[in-house]
């Protein structure tokens, strides 16, 4: 049985009422974006709550909006954030993507997104899980397409996919004007192909930068110095 609740150094995420726990891909996008002049930030598909309480932990400032289209997700988020010293600054709205566009006509200076990315696999039982893990709710188009709406000028793009949906975010996202500037590989240890990739998208064409992050150390009996110092300011043990 999955832990009920997970602790990170400043806040706490319950998490029983949610389809999709806290997981390494959540840690890492909300580690690795490039938060820190942003003013306004959409978290979207906010699940627990975890992107947008890591994002208030790194920028002091920023207004955070975390939209989820299921409700018990959208509730326990609610929970979780306004248990933190970061609550005043945090909004959860239980709403999908393509209406929130539609009703919210905010332009943001980040947006990030964990989105569910597991492309005709076999469905999971449970609705509410099957939600959080099927793109059928938010297609790489849709996303894209609404991002391109909600992104200030300046704007910047951040999203984890699995490194076979590259391609598609990247051709679609030209598409409406918004350019990769950054791409982070990550294995889970050196010998093992790529299994995520982390990539940023801005507004202006600029040249991209990739490189590589391991999961774990050369020895495989622990994590890799890069991993720990990315997220160090989160995890209890690093």
């Amino acid at each position: 049985m999955a832990n009920i609740y997970f602790e990170f150094k400043e806040f706490i995420i319950y998490q029983d009422k949610c389809a999709m726990k806290v997981g390494t891909d959540g840690v890492l996008l909300g580690a690795w974006t490039d938060a820190g002049n942003a003013e306004s930030i959409l978290d979207i598909g906010t699940g627990t709550g975890l992107l947008a309480l890591m994002l208030a932990q790194r920028n002091k400032k920023a207004r955070i909006t975390g939209i989820e289209i299921e409700s018990d997700a959208a509730l326990q988020a609610t929970g979780n954030t306004e248990k933190s010293r970061w609550g005043n600054r945090i909004t959860i709205i239980n709403i999908g993507f393509q209406d929130f566009i539609k009703q919210f006509p905010d332009k943001f200076d980040l947006i990030v997104c964990n989105p569910p990315y597991f492309v005709n696999s076999k469905k999971a039982p449970d609705e509410k899980r099957t939600v959080a893990r099927h793109n059928d709710s938010l297609p790489v188009g849709s996303l894209v397409y609404g991002v391109s709406k909600c992104l200030s000028e300046t704007g910047k793009f951040s999203v984890i996919i699995p490194s076979g949906l590259d391609r598609e975010i990247i051709e679609e996202a030209y598409i409406r004007h918004l350019y990769c500037a950054k791409i982070l590989n990550i294995r889970p240890t050196r010998k093992l192909p790529v299994k995520r990739k982390m990539l940023e998208f801005r507004k202006e064409k600029t040249t991209c930068f990739e490189s590589e992050l391991m999961i774990q150390n050369e020895m495989r009996n622990g994590y890799s110095s890069e991993y720990i110092n990315l997220t160090r300011n989160f995890y209890l043990n690093f």
